[in-house]
């Protein structure tokens, strides 16, 4: 029987060393790879019915863009697609006691990001939004780092986010998280939205989850 293949569509938020935001966040959607293309055309169809011919993103998010964000969370609770989340406190961070560049850092954090959902027997597609001028080099560097662990790792490379529908929804669902993070109100859709996510997944997002929760898993990893 041919192996299972996956694709992952990860995003960062705060992940600046200098940002002065608390918390970093990096997270994933998964899905089945012969599932995406069904998954982009639900996603696009979703914007279509709200008239929206542009991307979406966390950023984006207004009073009267609410309906479709909404209409997002909603799909993604109803699918079998998969959100995962590591999210580190930024003031335990000590490059020195570990001899890295905040580099090193992000790609151990991206190791623990995945370490626990990739298994041998099935292959992996994991495409990286592209934040800025050095994306190119630190997904190098990440396959380089990776290549070390797994095999199974096939693809592993910057996408723009306009590009993929799912990767959209892990910008969303990511800010959302940091945005809780931060104990922030100031808008309202932005609180419906976190709201609506914590509804669908009983969750605070405040904390780990287990780590048999699959379809919304988060780890708030304790730097020592």
């Amino acid at each position: 029987m041919a192996n299972k293949t996956f694709n992952f569509y990860c995003d960062e938020s705060c992940h600046l060393e200098s940002d002065g935001q608390k918390f970093m966040l990096i997270g994933y959607v998964s899905s089945p790879y012969n599932q995406v293309k069904m998954h982009h055309e639900a996603i696009r169809n979703i914007k279509i019915k709200h008239r929206l011919k542009v991307e979406v993103k966390w950023s984006a998010l207004s009073k009267s863009s609410y309906p479709l964000y909404s209409e997002l969370i909603d799909y993604f609770f109803a699918t079998d697609l998969q959100y995962r989340a590591i999210v580190i406190d930024k003031s335990k961070i000590n490059h020195d006691n570990f001899n890295q560049s905040h580099d090193d850092f992000y790609y151990k954090m991206y190791y623990q990001l995945l370490n626990k959902k990739i298994s041998p027997e099935s292959n992996y597609n994991i495409y990286l939004d592209i934040k800025d001028t050095r994306s190119a080099q630190k997904v190098q560097g990440l396959k380089e780092y990776l290549n070390y662990q797994y095999l199974s790792v096939r693809t592993l490379q910057n996408i723009r986010s306009h590009e993929s529908e799912l990767m959209q929804l892990t910008d969303i669902i990511t800010g959302a998280l940091g945005y809780n993070l931060t104990g922030s109100n100031k808008m309202i859709a932005k609180v419906q939205i976190i709201n609506k996510i914590k509804n669908h997944s009983k969750l605070p997002l405040t904390r780990s989850t287990s780590k048999e929760d699959d379809k919304f898993n988060l780890f708030f990893i304790d730097l020592k």
